[in-house]
């Protein structure tokens, strides 16, 4: 698919926009003031796959925090800053990659003025993130409720400011909790200016529904070449949102991360506990993080077939299954045995791979 061309940032280490991969964020849920805790879920967030976090900084002591926590972090971290303009020139201070944050909402030309001055100086990105339950009351008024133009008259107030300043380090989201008004809006942003889009649903909800709006709407922009970098907002353990993430950036072929865990439905022909074989493999498969194809099907007819694109699978028989590789059977081992005999050959596979790269 055709990527929209947009101009790259820095973040960090980490390229957006440009023609640059599709970067992976989510946010910490811990007090940002307690740094030793923040950062435990920094390198669990890591550790998964995220690439950017994005930490709260409502008041002087989480801005404290960040000192201790920007140089410890193995990611780069952007600091979410709302309406107090000290805030955004401590988190500079503190060393922060980028920030999130209004221009709008923090006082006069002034004080935008010196964080953009501060900004300047450290080459930081700042992302402005308008949001469908906050949009200006005379907006409001204007379109009667929140639409996508709403949305984007909104993000180009905060962009005109920033740019009156010859400030162009810019990312922009334009979120909402419904997926056909935020897709609408993006799309409208997406044909008026080149800066990276930050995309997500926000207030998305818990893991399943949650799940569900967001592989929607993140999964329909970006199949239509619109998005630099996302995150996916779920209720819970932020993990969860980089692991879905990734999913769906492997759906649409963006992003090879992990496993890839292809399993059949269960039909009439299966005489094997597929669904249990299917959970326990991807269970074990969540200990991995090199990209490999697996594939769990349940019977021998249509099986190896079926998943011949994939690394390596198994295949259900009568007590029994079929271990096979790129299509082509390899052995038929016991039902007991199927998964460690999966497992052994998976490791084989990732050994081979390794001792190549060499």
């Amino acid at each position: 698919m055709e990527r929209r061309k947009t101009r790259p940032i820095q973040v960090g280490k980490v390229k957006i926009g440009g023609g640059a991969p599709v970067s992976v964020q989510s946010m910490t849920n811990t007090r940002t003031d307690d740094a030793a805790a923040t950062l435990r879920q920094i390198g669990e967030l890591a550790a998964a796959g995220c690439e950017i976090i994005r930490c709260a900084v409502p008041d002087m002591a989480a801005a404290e925090g960040l000192k201790r926590i920007v140089s410890e972090s193995p990611i780069p971290v952007i600091a979410d800053i709302h309406f107090d303009y000290k805030l955004a020139l401590a988190a500079i201070d503190a060393g922060v990659n980028g920030l999130r944050l209004n221009p709008g909402n923090i006082g006069g030309n002034d004080r935008v003025a010196a964080v953009v001055e501060a900004a300047k100086k450290r080459n930081i990105p700042i992302r402005i993130g308008v949001n469908a339950g906050s949009l200006p009351k005379d907006l409001l008024e204007k379109y009667g409720h929140p639409t996508a133009e709403a949305l984007v008259e909104a993000a180009w107030r905060h962009i005109r400011i920033l740019e009156d300043m010859d400030y162009r380090n810019i990312k922009v989201s334009l979120k909402a909790h419904d997926v056909p008004l935020t897709v609408a809006a993006y799309r409208l942003l997406a044909s008026q200016c080149d800066y990276p889009l930050h995309v997500g649903i926000t207030e998305a909800g818990t893991i399943n529904s949650g799940i569900i709006k967001s592989a929607v709407g993140i999964g329909t922009l970006l199949a239509e070449g619109i998005g630099d970098t996302i995150r996916v907002s779920l209720t819970g353990d932020p993990v969860r949102e980089v692991k879905v993430a990734y999913d769906i950036l492997k759906s649409l072929g963006l992003r090879e991360y992990g496993p890839t865990l292809i399993s059949c439905p269960t039909c009439g022909r299966t005489k094997i506990n597929l669904e249990k074989l299917a959970l326990e493999v991807e269970r074990r498969l969540e200990k991995i993080s090199e990209p490999i194809t697996v594939a769990v099907m349940g019977c021998v007819v249509n099986g190896p077939g079926e998943a011949r694109e994939a690394d390596v699978g198994i295949a259900g028989g009568i007590n029994e299954g079929l271990i096979f590789k790129k299509g082509v059977v390899l052995k038929k081992v016991p039902e007991a045995c199927i998964i460690d005999e999966l497992f052994a050959e998976i490791d084989k596979i990732l050994l081979e791979r390794k001792e190549n790269n060499k």
